[in-house]
């Protein structure tokens, strides 16, 4: 199952696939494109994207312990949600208009659609367990839960999209040893109403 840095991986591919398909139309350049909060300060990006919750998703089955070998076995890995938000930086250098907002938004839109999937093996290449894909949909919050996110870091809301991704599995890192059997006693018993019959 995936390793720890899972999360930073989802993260980084989002912002590659944006940069892949966003360059250099609408956006000039991949630099413009960034993992960042709407917080920072003296940054001078275009479109950020913003991990700002995560969650378990208990909406998913967990797996069972993972074996290894005969005498260890592993922690199952607990799936997680990865909540999302793509804005456009308001500090930019780049004199946007309201019009080239609503283009740039509409873009990324356009891409999570076409590009909403993606497995972990991908991601992680030395994955040998197969694994679910990673799925990214718009998050299901309001508008209010909306401007609670822009409020949590003081900054007025403006016009953003809200993604979900998930599932997300992150393994354990305890392995545990299991006792060996080192010996093993069988009895039988016969059916006292069999013996009767005999």
């Amino acid at each position: 199952m995936a390793d720890y840095p899972i999360i930073a991986d989802v993260s980084a591919y989002i912002v590659r696939t944006l940069r892949e398909k966003m360059c250099p139309e609408p956006i000039p350049s991949p630099n413009n494109i960034e993992i960042s909060s709407p917080a920072s300060q003296d940054v001078d990006y275009i479109v950020g994207l913003y991990l700002y919750d995560i969650r378990e998703d208990v909406e998913v089955t967990q797996p069972n312990y993972i074996t290894h070998g005969r005498v260890q076995i592993q922690r199952p890995p607990r799936p997680y949600a990865l909540y999302y938000m793509v804005f456009i930086n308001g500090g930019s250098q780049m004199g946007l208009k309201d019009p080239d907002i609503q283009k740039i938004i509409g873009k990324v839109a356009q891409i999570v659609n076409d590009n909403s999937a993606v497995n972990p093996v991908t991601l992680q290449s030395w994955l040998t367990v197969e694994e679910p894909p990673i799925i990214l949909s718009q998050a299901k919050i309001s508008l209010e839960e909306k401007v609670r996110v822009w409020q949590a870091i003081n900054k007025p809301y403006q016009v953003s999209l809200f993604y979900r991704a998930a599932p997300v599995f992150l393994s354990s890192a305890e392995v545990i040893d299991t006792p060996r059997v080192v010996d093993a006693s069988f009895s039988l018993q016969l059916n006292s109403e069999r013996r009767e019959e005999e």
